[in-house]
């Protein structure tokens, strides 16, 4: 390799001679990452065992079983890369779970970054990987692949501070900035793709807050503006994720202002729907947009001076690192290290790339670098929304003990009580809930979690009664459970005043199999669904 493709490949991946005026935006960014990462395990840990558990809906053991069947010794650790190999019990587990947990709070205090880092994303990685149709969300690749492109873009060291003796490589900084820009922009593209009429004529809005998977109290309110306003937002958005967004290409003014407007437009979305942790990640993203200059003109006074000490102390410490290194003793060890980030970070590029191109076409680029980084979520395609919702439907599980008689579970988190209004849940991520929204758009035997959660009722299983806000049938499990399905709206506001009532509903049907336990243990089917798949 010549001097000037060493000199580039140095400039894009060297730490040593990385974006030194990002310090404060990384520190911030790590931190909000930190949040968002704990904000996954907390959800998960309440939720897992009833999730993928040895008794649960979905069990991890059982799928990892059929992978290992049907795939070789060590293709299967490549297809399926999960810690949950060595043991997929209750205790794993809950292990998993508070593991990441500790290390995000360590990343949080910003202790070892880069080791708290590779923590939090293996054990995601690990329940991703046998979540199997719990883990099928576009936030658990946004979160895995930036979590990744992070190990390269986090300073080293175990108390780092600012880490201005190791700026983060431009590659690092741009390839999260690349996945910022890609989660809209690629939303923007399928939007106009699908051939959604919805979109094309201005009406994508009008139903989107009562829709969506989790509504919140503040969406019921925006429902009930004018349709105007509700077109306005569509045009607002592909003009977003289609137009402003190419802003984080120009120079530093315009990146400051794209933030201070999709900034915003995230917080509207949080406030308005409860999209999990996703909205927090691209709020948190957003913030590389800005720089050190920048942050020292907001931060309060109070904490200016130490931070210009700082970063200044910082650059000017860069230097000399720079100029100590070239007596490295390790010179080889840095050299390989910054082949190997060089490799990988090029590799998710082009990955990255080659699936935005695929898009528009089928170019007939290699498609090997692409499919052996799916399994681990660390290079994925966006688009959000493509079709829209047109109509809110909810299933309820019942259970009997006498097939007359019918006594709905009560959800934690989705809709049901008419007269509870939609709360404000996210980053927090109710899998189960947000799971049955899907289920409720398609059949039963698209959605093999409804019966199996009917299987697990029928024994009132601890772990999947856990998914619950309660359990009607306390002493003794109930003879018969069954699926029913309703379509939900909100109240208008008139409906609202008089009634107090946040939601109306309209019984539509069975919609999954009525189960029945017989003397001797065996379930069967003693009533089969009447309700057609939605359109």
């Amino acid at each position: 390799m010549d001097w000037a493709g060493a000199s580039a490949i140095g400039w894009l991946f060297d730490g040593r001679r990385g974006a030194s005026d990002r310090l404060i935006p990384r520190w911030l960014f790590l931190r909000a990452l930190g949040i968002i990462y704990f904000s996954a395990f907390f959800s998960l840990i309440f939720q897992v065992r009833g999730l993928i558990g040895p008794t649960g809906i979905l069990p991890a053991g059982r799928y990892l079983q059929a992978v290992a069947q049907s795939l070789g010794h060590w293709q299967r650790f490549w297809y399926a890369p999960t810690l949950l190999w060595f043991s997929s019990g209750s205790v794993m587990l809950s292990g998993l779970c508070s593991g990441g947990m500790i290390a995000s709070v360590l990343l949080v205090l910003n202790l070892w970054p880069r080791g708290m880092l590779v923590v939090c994303f293996v054990c995601f990685l690990s329940f991703v990987s046998a979540a199997q149709d719990f883990s099928g969300y576009q936030s658990d690749g946004m979160l895995l692949e930036a979590g990744f492109i992070s190990l390269f873009f986090a300073p080293p060291g175990f108390r780092p501070g600012l880490g201005g003796m190791q700026p983060a490589s431009r590659a690092s900084l741009f390839l999260l900035q690349w996945e910022w820009f890609r989660i809209y922009f690629q939303s923007g593209v399928v939007k106009l793709l699908s051939g959604d009429p919805e979109w094309r004529n201005f009406t994508a809005m009008d139903d989107y807050y009562q829709n969506g998977p989790l509504p919140t109290w503040i969406g019921w309110y925006v429902q009930h503006l004018p349709h105007w306003f509700h077109a306005a937002t569509v045009y607002a958005t592909l003009a977003l994720e289609l137009g402003l967004v190419w802003m984080f290409l120009l120079p530093r003014p315009w990146r400051i202002i794209c933030f201070f407007i999709v900034a915003p437009w995230q917080i509207g979305v949080i406030l308005t729907a409860n999209y999990t942790f996703l909205n927090y990640l691209v709020l948190a993203m957003g913030i590389l947009l800005l720089d050190d200059r920048f942050a020292l003109r907001v931060v309060p006074a109070k904490w200016r001076h130490k931070l210009v000490v700082a970063v200044s102390g910082a650059k000017n410490g860069n230097d000399v690192h720079i100029e100590r290194s070239l007596g490295n003793i390790r010179p080889h060890w840095s050299a390989l290290k910054l082949a190997a980030s060089s490799v990988v970070l090029i590799w998710i590029f082009y990955a990255t790339t080659a699936e935005l191109i695929w898009m528009f076409g089928r170019v007939p680029l290699p498609t090997s670098p692409v499919t052996a980084l799916e399994p681990f979520r660390i290079a994925n395609q966006y688009g959000l929304f493509a079709v829209m919702t047109r109509g809110r439907y909810e299933i309820e599980f019942q259970g009997s003990t006498d097939g007359q008689n019918w006594v709905p579970y009560p959800f934690r988190y989705k809709p049901q009580a008419l007269n509870q209004p939609p709360g404000i849940y996210a980053p927090y991520q109710p899998r189960f809930d947000w799971n049955l929204w899907f289920a409720s758009l398609g059949s039963w035997r698209q959605y093999p979690i409804v019966p199996n959660t009917e299987v697990r009722l029928l024994s009132n299983s601890q772990d999947v009664l856990a998914l619950f806000a309660g359990n009607p049938f306390p002493k003794e499990p109930p003879h018969q459970i069954r699926s029913v399905l309703w379509q939900y709206w909100f109240t208008t506001m008139r409906q609202k005043r008089s009634t107090g009532m946040w939601w109306r509903r309209e019984l539509l049907g069975l919609y999954a199999p009525t189960l029945e336990r017989e003397a001797d243990g065996q379930i069967e089917v003693i009533e089969w669904p009447t309700v057609q798949p939605r359109p």
